[in-house]
């Protein structure tokens, strides 16, 4: 018996969105997003992991909102190897982007110990050996990613302040935010440079979605 909390996501919607999307629906793909949809669920009975619960809206505002970010990755940093999701909580899109590219070793990094550790029996569950997370504020971690993301983690200046450390001469960020902010772009320490700003279309979300691509000045 399906418990109220379980998740069970709309296959043919969750194909379609991922088509729409520009990326593969294989049964290897439709299947790893639905059982994490599930292991979301489950322990969210548990922990707070996500403030929306619902099958429809697990779908359209966490896996293919997460997933949008894949197509802009791909083509920002085709030989990107390693990938930093800052502030992770459910694995988002941490989770999405290890499923969908398994060529990346992806970290994702949350100060709550529960969301890490929840990550972390995603990976173990899901077989993504490219995943991994850890329980740590960002600021102390160490090492050098080719892409840091984050998805409404914090302000552009705080998310960018936090982890510049962790970035190489060619590296980037790509920070997933709704609405634009001039506020924020305002904000952003001298050496930090907006290269643009994407606007990326959900399937089955009517809400702005927005993508920051960064760099440290002087990088390529």
């Amino acid at each position: 018996m399906r418990r109220q909390n379980d998740v069970a996501v709309d296959i043919e919607a969750l194909c379609a969105g991922l088509e729409a999307l520009g990326l593969e629906a294989s049964e290897r793909t439709v299947q790893l997003f639905a059982r994490y949809a599930e292991l979301l669920g489950k322990w969210n009975r548990v922990y707070n992991l996500t403030a929306i619960r619902s099958d429809a809206e697990i779908l359209t505002h966490h896996l293919l909102d997460s997933a949008s970010l894949v197509p802009q990755l791909k083509a920002i940093a085709p030989t990107a190897g390693s990938v930093l999701d800052v502030g992770s909580g459910g694995g988002l899109p941490a989770v999405p982007i290890a499923i969908l590219c398994p060529e990346i070793r992806v970290l994702a990094v949350d100060a709550v110990g529960k969301k890490a550790a929840f990550i972390q029996q995603v990976a173990i569950e899901l077989g993504l050996r490219n995943l991994r997370a850890e329980h740590v504020r960002v600021e102390e971690l160490e090492g050098e990613f080719d892409v840091v993301t984050s998805r409404a983690f914090a302000s552009l200046g705080d998310f960018t302040q936090l982890t510049h450390h962790l970035l190489g001469k060619q590296s980037v960020w790509l920070a997933m935010k709704g609405v634009q902010s001039s506020v924020e772009e305002s904000e952003l320490a001298e050496q930090i440079r907006i290269e643009r700003v994407i606007e990326l279309t959900v399937p089955g979300l009517n809400e702005e979605r927005h993508l920051y691509v960064m760099r440290l000045t002087g990088s390529e």
